[in-house]
């Protein structure tokens, strides 16, 4: 079974080309569910279907063709499905501090919510092997770092946490009651959580499992929202989430040769060329600018054919991360795979939030986390096995602008 993420900024294309490999992926013969994570769902709209279907789902998978279902996760069913006490006590907490009861049950569903009840669906549909590929339409990139946050976060809270809160809110319970109008979670409201952590067990190893689960980053050749997507890919890179391929959408295609958009044209075959220096070895797949909008099925097999060629859509195009991230005391290590290059052939040094890495004519430019950024300016670098492991960090006093690397 295979679990697709397609990642990127707003407005990039993310819809589109999930919606384009479900499509083929059915065509070829795979039992395909493309699940949208976005609140602001427009799967039904991008295929062109008739709304009411969705009306009448349930949040539940809709069938639409031959091996193809689509999933809009209806969040107030959500909440009566799996978050029923939980929202139950957060709206009379709400009201009892003075909202209305219709703004208390809006504003009781807290972030989170969302992700959590779309990692329900996608775990259950994993376990139970309800398909052969589940497409996830994933919100804008922030979102998106929450959703595969959530498991480990729910998991550190239940160990550390939750026995705690229970515990304490049982004892003080009948004391509250006398003293104050503010309502003490109930025991079924833990009853609530627990069994939500129950079924999302086993979701951050699907994640995690480069065999099963891949990213897909959308993007657009223009420096701000490439620059958000290598941001991305190294947060992913953090998690150990695979990202096998990263497309890069609406280039201007060759054929446009109107003045007005040469320089556009510069522009793109910039920043392409740019992608190409950010993600290699991962590998990069383009998307002309279509000459209209892209809805419908035909609009959609147009687009994976363009995408794919003759290729499975499913297949893992790209095994393994360019680079990861530790600890090692005080400094952050970068470790980045360089084989049959030594020190002499390497140069290193950092810019801003971006650590880069020049191997003769070619450039390598790596988002750094943010916890490096404040730890000071030393720069250290060394071969190990055919890696090349860059240290920042230290006790240095801080540096701006470039600084080599190798001392």
């Amino acid at each position: 079974m295979r679990v697709l993420m397609f990642v990127g900024k707003g407005g990039v294309g993310k819809t589109s080309m999930a919606a384009a490999t479900a499509l083929r992926a059915a065509k070829v013969g795979y039992r395909t569910l493309i699940l949208s994570l976005d609140i602001a769902h427009n799967l039904s709209d991008i295929f062109d279907l008739d709304r009411s279907l969705f009306d009448m789902a349930d949040g539940k998978p809709v069938k639409v063709m031959n091996n193809l279902w689509i999933q809009e996760l209806d969040m107030h069913r959500e909440l009566q499905r799996n978050w029923k006490e939980v929202h139950s006590y957060l709206s009379l907490l709400l009201n009892t501090t003075g909202f209305h009861d219709v703004l208390a049950e809006e504003l009781a569903i807290l972030p989170g919510m969302e992700e959590v009840s779309a990692l329900l669906w996608m775990n259950a549909h994993v376990r139970n092997k309800s398909f052969d590929a589940v497409i996830l339409d994933c919100a804008p990139t922030g979102e998106s770092l929450r959703f595969i946050s959530v498991p480990t976060a729910l998991e550190w809270y239940i160990k550390k946490i939750f026995k705690l809160e229970r515990s304490i809110a049982k004892f003080v319970r009948p004391i509250v009651k006398h003293v104050s109008d503010v309502p003490m979670p109930e025991e079924s409201y833990f009853d609530n959580i627990e069994r939500l952590f129950g079924k999302l067990h086993g979701s951050a190893e699907i994640l995690t499992d480069p065999q099963m689960t891949s990213v897909r980053l959308v993007t657009n050749p223009e420096k701000i929202v490439l620059k958000e997507t290598l941001r991305a890919f190294m947060y992913f890179a953090l998690y150990k989430v695979n990202v096998d391929a990263v497309i890069l959408n609406r280039l201007i295609p060759p054929v446009v040769t109107d003045d007005y958009f040469a320089h556009w044209k510069e522009i793109h075959a910039r920043y392409a060329a740019k992608a190409k220096e950010y993600f290699d070895p991962v590998p990069i797949l383009t998307a002309d600018l279509f000459s209209d909008e892209i809805v419908g099925i035909r609009s959609l097999e147009l687009l994976g054919e363009v995408l794919y060629g003759d290729r499975d859509p499913l297949s893992i195009f790209y095994y393994g991360s360019p680079f990861e991230f530790s600890k090692e005391g005080n400094y952050t290590v970068i470790r980045i795979n360089i084989p049959f290059a030594s020190k002499s052939d390497v140069e290193v040094y950092r810019v801003g939030d971006e650590l880069v890495v020049r191997l003769g004519a070619c450039r390598r430019n790596i988002p750094l986390p943010r916890s490096s950024l404040g730890t000071g300016g030393e720069i250290k670098a060394r071969f190990r096995n055919g890696r090349l492991e860059v240290l920042i960090g230290g006790q240095g006093n801080g540096t701006s602008g470039r600084e080599e690397g190798f001392k």
